[in-house]
């Protein structure tokens, strides 16, 4: 199955299986590029862009990158395992979740709902939709 496939499968299933959904994307944080997003509203191009430049600044920006280099160094490990894999983001008015692809760490799916949802159930329902992403 290719990765578009797989992404816009995955997007249907956050839709369908997250409380609270007001929408999601697929960004790839090596380059930067949003894969695919859906959203209950209509938002402008250029803020989904920037939405996708900013989730690979999360993960992978110059002070993250700093922060897991040290962190190997004090634990004297030499591995490529990146440390920051979920990422919970309240906002005024939304909940938005980051969440780095287990298989592919390049893969970062973002979810966001609103500030009345339950955060467990965000996790759990987030996190069975990352595992089919994850299994195809």
């Amino acid at each position: 199955m290719n990765l578009t496939h797989v992404v816009n499968t995955a997007m249907k299933s956050f839709r369908q299986n997250v409380p609270d959904y007001v929408g999601a994307g697929v960004v790839d944080i090596s380059t930067g590029m949003l894969l695919a997003v859906d959203t209950v509203d209509n938002h402008p191009r250029e803020i989904l862009d920037i939405l996708a430049a900013a989730t690979a600044d999360l993960f992978q920006g110059r002070t993250v990158l700093q922060i897991e280099e040290l962190w190997k160094q004090n634990r004297g490990t030499s591995d490529n395992r990146r440390y920051f894999n979920e990422i919970l983001v309240n906002s005024e008015n939304l909940v938005h979740l980051f969440m780095r692809s287990k298989t592919n760490p390049d893969i970062v799916a973002t979810i966001i709902c609103t500030r009345h949802v339950n955060v467990g159930m965000l996790f759990a329902q987030a996190r069975a939709v990352m595992r089919e992403l994850e299994g195809s």
